[in-house]
């Protein structure tokens, strides 16, 4: 007799809730916003963005950090250029925050090896230069505090 697990809850019981942050253009040579994180502490099972418009090809060294709404900033990685990565690539973190991003031509990417915990405030794509293209950012999460939740 076969089983069938229901993919959703499948991946809600592995990896927690799933936030999604619709295709949007790489923000110039500054921070730009990812998500937001309200109500306390959550822990990053996953996060990956899909390049959906090719970007440009010149430098653009890039990392995502998390900015608390009390407290600095915090990079969650080294920076990887993204240089000319064609629509398709994918680009993910390996959970130290000496380790660059990573990023891959498409096809397939590790997941993050070691879960991030981030604190109220805001998860950011981080650029050092002005370049053409868009990514679409998926992460997964679980609450640590009773009413923690990522808009």
């Amino acid at each position: 007799m076969s089983v069938y697990n229901d993919g959703a809850a499948f991946l809600k019981a592995a990896f927690g809730n799933r936030s999604t942050k619709a295709t949007a253009a790489l923000p110039a040579t500054t921070t730009g916003t990812l998500f937001t994180v309200s109500g306390g502490c959550i822990m990053v099972t996953s996060i990956i963005g899909v390049v959906t418009t090719s970007i440009q090809a010149q430098a653009n060294a890039v990392k995502l950090v998390a900015t608390p709404t009390t407290g600095t900033v915090n990079d969650l990685c080294g920076t990887v250029d993204v240089n000319a990565l064609a629509a398709g690539g994918l680009l993910t973190l390996t959970g130290l925050a000496g380790d660059a991003m990573v990023k891959s031509t498409g096809g397939g990417i590790s997941n993050l090896r070691n879960p991030i915990v981030v604190n109220i405030g805001v998860i950011g794509l981080n650029t050092a230069a002005t370049n053409t293209g868009s990514v679409r950012w998926v992460m997964t999460w679980v609450p640590l505090e009773d009413g923690a939740s990522v808009a």
